[in-house]
């Protein structure tokens, strides 16, 4: 009988600590959202908004991209599907643009769709700190964040993971 109660205690002890350690009753990220006109990149759990970050986007940010160069971040469904770590913007995570759509629009204009669409930090620069950038659209099409917000969602979202971009 005693061992019992020990026992039971023990196991409800350990049961707490689990369920209070970070992450393990955390749900998963299914789907990432970014809405241009916010400024805003969200992080979904079943429809829940789990997170949110302030990002900036391409230097024409208005409109989705339609060929490479036109320094506008794409609009519609993708794909977060590899990543890197990268010297010149800290953490990065691979949009699997162009999709088909996308593909389309390009071949319309006789024009190639481009690549390389990423979610990442900012630079480490003396001469422009971190919060210039922040205030601002300047990637090429990207969509970039805070360094500490872009290593957090690294943390949070898998490869694998949707991710809507909305107007």
């Amino acid at each position: 009988m005693r061992w019992s109660i020990v026992f039971c205690c023990f196991l409800f002890a350990t049961l707490a600590n689990a369920m209070s350690t970070p992450g393990l009753d955390r749900p998963a990220v299914d789907k990432v959202l970014v809405v241009k006109s916010e400024r805003k990149l969200l992080l979904l759990s079943r429809g829940e908004v789990l997170k949110s970050y302030r990002v900036s986007l391409g230097k024409q940010p208005n409109g989705p991209k339609r060929y490479q160069g036109d320094k506008r971040t794409p609009e519609g469904f993708y794909w977060i599907d590899w990543r890197k770590a990268s010297d010149k913007y800290n953490l990065s995570m691979h949009i699997s643009y162009p999709n088909q759509q996308d593909l389309h629009h390009a071949r319309q204009k006789g024009l190639p769709a481009g690549d390389m669409i990423m979610i990442h930090g900012t630079p480490l620069d003396a001469e422009y700190p971190e919060w210039y950038f922040h205030t601002l659209d300047w990637t090429e099409g990207c969509i970039a964040m805070r360094n500490h917000d872009i290593r957090e969602v690294w943390s949070l979202v898998k490869d694998g993971t949707l991710i809507e971009i909305r107007p």
